[in-house]
């Protein structure tokens, strides 16, 4: 059944679909471009700088991110720690973590109001498919690899609450009751 990318919003916490595996994508079609470009949008309308799949219901194992340069950071640096655009990673395998993991407070799409410590290497390589269909591997430092990581655990089900320090989790833990009681039964 086609996919109407206009219909695409962003699912919150418990949905179901959050917790579900994706799959591979066999190939980038031109559904597959327009479901891109329309997470890239609810990304940017949301403040985001990344989105996945299964945070639209989506079981693709796809996501996009834009970490915008700052001070801070920069898609120049190397390996870079920002993108100069937006990008689309599918079927993305990460691999060769580098250094100790470093905490830091992360926030998700899917969980507003909720964010914690979490405890994520500060170095990643990254191999996916772009929407040209042709194979890359990049490699990240900083924000960027935080955020790839973030969005390859949404890829297998596993959100920022699974993985946040004990005592974000303890400091979170009525406001994720909340959004478990107002979710539709």
């Amino acid at each position: 059944m086609p996919i109407d990318p206009a219909g695409l919003i962003i699912r919150t916490y418990p949905d179901r679909v959050l917790r579900a595996r994706t799959r591979t994508l066999p190939s980038v079609t031109d559904e597959v471009r327009r479901v891109a470009h329309r997470m890239i949008e609810l990304m940017f309308d949301a403040d985001g700088i990344g989105l996945a799949a299964p945070q639209v219901g989506l079981d693709w194992r796809m996501f996009v991110a834009h970490v915008p340069e700052n001070d801070d950071r920069s898609a120049a640096d190397s390996p870079p720690s920002a993108t100069a655009a937006p990008e689309v990673y599918i079927n993305p395998v990460l691999s060769n973590p580098l250094g100790s993991p470093e905490p830091l407070s992360e926030g998700c799409l899917s969980l507003p109001e909720i964010s914690g410590e979490v405890l994520r290497p500060p170095t990643i390589t990254i191999t996916a498919i772009g929407l040209d269909g042709s194979p890359f591997t990049r490699n990240a430092t900083g924000l960027l690899a935080r955020c790839w990581q973030h969005e390859v655990d949404h890829l297998d089900g596993v959100l920022i609450i699974d993985r946040m320090t004990q005592m974000s989790r303890l400091k979170n833990r009525s406001a994720v009751r909340e959004l478990e009681r107002a979710a539709p039964r």
